[in-house]
């Protein structure tokens, strides 16, 4: 069974750091564009950043760049999202998802989503 896992959400302080992990299992992720999405209450899920199979490449929102960066950890089958800097727009559900087939990074068109973590960035 497929499966994407998230962890390391929570609370902090405007200005604060959280790192996000997500545990990949029931198959080898190293061939897969993975990614992170957040949801906003009252808001749609919106693409934060990405990180490309081939390459490594990354890729962020304008809301996030300079502040967070997205790593990914073939042999362990994880990404994280180290998040610096965080504000209150910030706040959200924050979803892990993976894909394999050629599709926009920044589109949720992702194949295997996680069930989110909550981080709530308090003033």
């Amino acid at each position: 069974q497929v499966q994407l896992v998230e962890s390391g959400g929570g609370l902090v302080q405007a200005g604060g750091s959280l790192r996000l992990s997500c545990a990949a299992s029931g198959r080898n992720f190293s061939g897969d564009d993975m990614a992170w999405f957040r949801q906003a209450p009252g808001k749609d899920r919106e693409f934060v950043a990405a990180i490309t199979w081939f390459g490594g490449r990354t890729f962020y929102a304008d809301s996030v760049k300079g502040r967070f960066t997205m790593s990914r950890d073939n042999v362990k089958n994880t990404a994280s999202l180290q998040m610096n800097s965080l504000k209150p727009e910030d706040t959200g559900v924050y979803y892990c998802a993976a894909k394999q087939y050629a599709a926009p990074l920044t589109s949720d068109r992702y194949e295997f989503w996680g069930q989110g973590t909550q981080v709530t960035v308090s003033t």
